[in-house]
């Protein structure tokens, strides 16, 4: 504040500044004596400070870059005034010679209308420099390259990019300059100038490196991951004054519903119910405790006796005889006869099958049709699998509760009726079901630190 208290008292003390404002005294902004007041706190600083002549300094600047594009003291003298010398003679003898009505149409039509008179800048402070326009970038790295290439190119060394497009063979192109057709011809192919798609007739592998080709949209992406509707009806049965069995088949409905859930929750608890055969007792601890003392002597007997038989085992080994070449050839005459004997039987059966053709026939028509029931039960199974939620997380899709009043509830209007359910879950359901979002729980939160309880002074003292 000090440092732009004293500029203005420099500049006002200057004899070329001129202020717009009359009423303002150069010399009445130079004050003689600053009072001496405390401004140790900051509350005291606003009460104590007078900018009143900083501010209408600083407007007069302002007001004089608005007006004149500059202080007035800095202006010449060639800007601010000039001569009157008149009318020139050349311009007397134009106005003589034209018509007063010529004249005054020409001042009519020079003159530019008031609303644009509003609408024209009235400033001449020149618009701020837009210093983002300027960067660019990378520019430290796009001058460090330019300096290096430069560098190469004075000695003489061609980069390895330009001299594989130097060495690069031009290709022969085959394919002749495409003809224009005759407007007259009634095979010519039609052109909508107004269509969406336009006529690619440039290098396909150029269109494709600029980016004017746009990429084939994949098949798949038009499919619709469900075949449900964005938003299912309910049964007759939900409505506020419902048929009775339209009422009552909604009912059944819930009912099962209810019913699948109770048998699951029985399920589990059996499962984890515990089996009063397999707690322990007197007798099994016991029995444990004493387990592998006992037997131990009864080991011991038997190890000589395993032993005694290994040895048996060995000895009948090394006295097995060799077979003898008589053996061998007897084996070998079984052998091929066993061979003649099964090939004689092959034959026969399919010496046989010729008079089972029918029955053939009929079991590979029996196996088609099994086929066929099993491909018409694969697809039905697919369609179905259609309309349900698949699998797209760790967790499984929970369908959303039935929303159905008892008989006992049934409103007779529908001042009287009572909201159920949100319409808020509903959708998010909705898109869990139709395969939109994977199904999700609400994340738990965990307190990092415990709670501290602390009892307020006002609480203590009433206590």
């Amino acid at each position: 504040m000090a440092a732009a208290r004293r500029l203005k008292r420099v500049v006002a003390s200057q004899p070329g500044f001129l202020t717009l404002n009359a009423s303002t005294n150069p010399e009445d902004l130079v004050s003689s004596r600053r009072k001496r007041v405390n401004k140790n706190k900051k509350k005291s600083w606003h009460k104590h400070s007078d900018i009143n002549d900083v501010e209408e300094f600083l407007e007069d600047v302002r007001h004089q870059e608005r007006t004149t594009g500059g202080l007035l003291s800095e202006k010449p003298d060639d800007s601010l005034f000039f001569v009157d010398i008149g009318q020139p003679k050349t311009a007397e003898q134009k106005v003589d010679a034209e018509p007063l009505e010529e004249k005054k149409r020409k001042r009519k039509a020079s003159r530019p209308l008031r609303i644009d008179l509003i609408l024209q800048h009235d400033s001449l402070v020149p618009p701020p420099k837009d210093v983002l326009a300027f960067q660019q970038p990378n520019a430290k790295k796009l001058r460090r390259i330019a300096q290096k290439a430069e560098q190469l190119a004075a000695k003489g060394v061609v980069p390895r990019r330009q001299k594989q497009l130097l060495n690069r063979r031009p290709l022969e192109r085959t394919a002749k300059r495409a003809v224009t057709e005759a407007n007259n011809n009634p095979d010519r192919e039609y052109y909508d100038i107004w269509g969406q798609e336009t006529k690619d007739t440039a290098d396909p592998w150029y269109l494709q490196q600029t980016g004017k080709k746009l990429v084939k949209r994949p098949e798949k992406l038009n499919e619709k991951p469900s075949v449900l509707p964005a938003v299912e009806v309910i049964a007759p049965g939900g409505s506020y004054n419902p048929d009775f069995f339209s009422h009552q088949a909604l009912l059944q409905e819930a009912h099962n519903i209810e019913v699948v859930k109770k048998k699951e929750e029985d399920k589990v608890e059996r499962q984890l119910a515990v089996n009063r055969e397999d707690t322990a007792t007197e007798e099994s601890i016991l029995r444990e405790q004493v387990e592998g003392l006992v037997e131990e002597e009864t080991e011991e007997a038997a190890a000589p006796n395993e032993e005694e038989e290994a040895d048996g085992a060995v000895g009948a080994i090394t006295l097995s005889e060799k077979k003898t070449e008589r053996q061998r050839k007897r084996e070998k005459a079984d052998k091929i006869k066993e061979q003649q004997r099964l090939s004689d039987r092959q034959q026969t059966n399919q010496r046989q099958q010729l008079f089972q053709l029918r029955s053939i026939k009929a079991s590979i028509k029996k196996q088609d049709q099994k086929t066929k029931d099993r491909q018409t039960k694969r697809k039905a199974k697919q369609e179905a699998q259609k309309a349900q939620p698949r699998r797209l997380g760790k967790l499984k899709f929970q369908a959303q509760d039935l929303e159905v009043k008892l008989s006992d509830e049934l409103a007779s209007t529908l001042r009287q009726l009572k909201p159920e359910g949100s319409v808020l879950k509903d959708r998010f359901k909705s898109l869990q079901k139709r395969n939109l979002i994977e199904p999700r729980e609400r994340a738990k939160f965990k307190r990092r630190h415990k709670l501290k309880y602390v009892e307020k002074r006002a609480f203590r003292e009433i206590t």
